[in-house]
């Protein structure tokens, strides 16, 4: 495997993102969230659905339990194996949909020190 950069540390990008004809066309971000691991990214979707899940319609309630109880199995399973998963529920004419991914974060700079990173001098501005 290759070694990664000092800058970048791998972790999993995870979206809740709503779709509904009453306010919108367009689906909208809802909520994000980053995860160090496989596991804390696959327990942020479950923390969020076990919440929501006793509100939603009969059908749409039994198939959250359903991946509360088994289904998540399958996507802590894609993640480990870096490909990303997804789990979408309907209520009303709201379609929710939950997205994990793996990524690779990397540092931002930092402003509490007197010195700019060393990579600044590469990337300069031509307004200087």
């Amino acid at each position: 495997m290759k070694s990664l950069d000092p800058n970048t540390r791998r972790g999993y990008w995870c979206e809740c993102w709503t779709a509904s004809p009453v306010t919108s066309s367009a689906p909208e971000l809802f909520a994000s969230f980053e995860a160090v691991t496989a596991t804390q990214a696959v327990r942020w979707i479950c923390g969020v659905l076990r919440t929501i899940a006793s509100a939603l319609e009969p059908d749409a309630a039994d198939r959250a339990w359903t991946w509360l109880t088994s289904g998540y199995v399958a996507a802590l399973d894609h993640l480990e194996r870096a490909q990303p998963c997804a789990f979408t529920v309907t209520h009303a004419s709201t379609r929710i949909e939950w997205t994990a991914r793996p990524v690779l974060f990397l540092a931002l700079a930092h402003r509490q020190g007197v010195n700019l990173p060393d990579c600044t001098e590469r990337f300069c501005s031509h307004f200087r």
